[in-house]
This record gives C-alpha cells, sequence and structure tokens, in this order.
C-alpha cells in the first residue's frame, strides 16, 4: 500500500469518503521520515492493520497531522494505535473537534521537530478551511489537501458531474476549485500566503485528492494559483 514518492517520502491511497451533498472522494496520506528517524503523518487515511505494519517497518510514528478542519475523520483512530504520537491540529480544527486533546496547533513556523527538514505556510483568509501546506525539503514535494484538486475526468456522473466541470475539480491539471476561490474573503491574505508557497523549489506535489504530480511542480502550482497572483 505504501509506495515511494522519493528520499524518505512515501504515500498511501485510502478509502473512498462522502463529502457535502454526497460527493465521493478518493483520499491520499503521506509518511515522511525525519532525521531522527521519527515519522511524520500527514492526513492519515483509514487505518488498516496491513498499512500500519508497513508503516511500523520505516519507524515510529511520532507527529499525525490534520492539515486543515476538513481532514480529521481518521486522526482520532491513529492516536488510539499510537498513543504516543503528537497530534497537530489545523487551525480552526481544535474548536470543531473538542472530543480530541490535540497536542499542538499548526502555525506559521514549522515545529521544532521538523524545522529545517519541512516547512509550512497557513493559507488564511478563506471562510471553508484554512489549510496547511507542507513542503518537503530532501524529496522537493509540497503537499495539499483541498485546496489544490485533480480527479479523474469521470469520476462523478449526473449533475454532480456537472458540478465538478464547473469547479474544476476534474480540470485537465491541478486547479484551485472554484468554491475555495470564492470562499477567499481576505485575498490579501492567501496571495501573501502562497508567494510564500510559490517560492519553494517545488518539483513535486502530492494531493489528497488528486494524481500526484512527479515532474514541473513550481509551473504547475504557478498555473494553479494564477487567478490569485496576476
Amino acid at each position: 500500500m505504501l509506495k515511494p514518492f522519493g528520499p524518505d517520502i512515501w504515500m498511501a491511497d485510502g478509502t473512498t469518503v462522502t463529502g457535502a451533498l454526497g460527493f465521493l472522494y478518493p483520499t491520499r496520506m503521506a509518511v515522511i521520515r525525519l532525521s531522527d528517524g521519527a515519522l511524520f503523518v500527514w492526513s492519515p487515511t483509514a487505518p488498516t492493520d496491513r498499512l500500519r505494519g508497513e508503516i511500523d517497518k520505516l519507524g515510529a510514528v511520532r507527529h499525525l497531522i490534520a492539515p486543515n478542519s476538513l481532514h480529521h475523520l481518521f486522526i482520532a483512530d491513529w492516536k488510539r494505535a499510537y498513543p504516543d504520537a503528537q497530534l497537530h491540529a489545523a487551525p480552526g480544527l481544535r474548536a470543531k473537534r473538542k472530543d480530541i486533546a490535540f497536542d499542538h496547533d499548526l502555525g506559521e513556523m514549522p515545529a521544532p521537530d521538523w524545522a529545517g527538514q519541512i516547512d509550512q505556510v497557513v493559507v488564511a483568509g478563506n471562510v471553508i478551511t484554512r489549510e496547511t501546506v507542507f513542503f518537503h525539503k530532501e524529496s522537493g514535494t509540497a503537499l495539499f489537501t483541498e485546496l489544490l484538486q485533480q480527479l479523474p475526468a469521470g469520476w462523478f456522473s449526473g449533475w454532480r458531474g456537472f458540478i465538478a466541470r464547473w469547479d474544476l475539480m476534474v480540470a485537465a491539471e491541478p486547479s484551485v476549485p472554484r468554491k475555495f476561490r470564492l470562499a477567499f474573503t481576505d485575498r490579501n491574505a492567501a496571495r501573501a500566503a502562497v508567494d510564500r508557497i510559490l517560492a519553494w523549489p517545488v518539483e513535486k506535489v502530492l494531493m489528497a485528492h488528486g494524481t500526484p504530480v512527479d515532474t514541473n511542480g513550481q509551473a504547475v502550482l504557478r498555473r494553479a494559483f494564477g487567478w490569485l497572483t496576476t
């Protein structure tokens, strides 16, 4: 289930989950091995014995990351499986999931445990969610959850297919869905965050809901966010 995506980074496809209005979304998670051997688990999907077994062979799970207030469905399951791991909440998630005892809140500065290895930016100014975007320096990989998507052209059908095409969820290359574009009430804050992201030397892009990008990641991001930066 785990697939290498570069030096010390792996991805795994998860189950399909149901979103608003019955839209079904594929899911994907990433695992990054830090320099001390600890594992950073980003946007964890539904845990299975097989997946956990493969992850345990890589090292000890120390950080469980919920990158935005929408990606939290399985975080409590992972905490039960790895009680010594630290839970990191995206802005707004702690108030939404009061049933979970988070250890840390994700902010503009990387935590000391991964500073220098993984950079991060909180994309503020959006009324749907404030997403924390990460950049794994060693592999040149940027990690996105909701703000960047690219589902297969035939993933949705009927009226959902029409909306998905309008929303750019099934565009020819990774795009920011229109609903998230419209939800930015503070474009200056969003533009400042995106400018920081575009300054990263991104080669690859990994999305929770989209086809992974293996090359020319920075160019892909510049096109995806051109509506905001130009």
